[in-house]
């Protein structure tokens, strides 16, 4: 059966890095666009960035730009999200998924990793 998985969470400092991994089976990611969300508990799911399927075309929601950076190494199966310049408030669960098109809305996507948690701490 087709699966992501997210790895790369964890508990870091303000300031500090995370690079999270999206790792596919059953699936050839080339094949897809990928996208990053991420949640916090009581609120809806919140677009991070989305890489096209060549890796040519990237987009990031606007509190994002400039600190976070996704890529894709297709050899591999593989797609990575660096954030750097980590704040508290970007402590949420965060996932990747995988759909025939960019897009910038969860419905956009057809299939889902199982999250892994990024909290930075003050």
């Amino acid at each position: 059966q087709a699966q992501l998985v997210e790895s790369g969470g964890g508990l870091v400092q303000a300031g500090g890095s995370l690079r999270l991994s999206c790792a596919a089976s059953g699936r050839t990611l080339s094949s897809y666009a990928m996208g990053w969300f991420r949640q916090v508990p009581g609120k809806e799911r919140e677009f991070v960035g989305y890489i096209g399927r060549s890796g040519s075309i990237t987009r990031y929601g606007d509190s994002m730009k400039g600190r976070f950076t996704i890529s894709r190494d297709n050899a591999k199966n593989t797609v990575y999200l660096q954030m750097n310049s980590l704040k508290p408030e970007d402590t949420a669960v965060y996932y990747c998924a995988g759909g025939t098109a960019v897009g910038r809305d969860s419905d956009d996507y057809d299939f889902w990793g199982q999250g892994t948690q990024v909290t930075v701490s003050s």
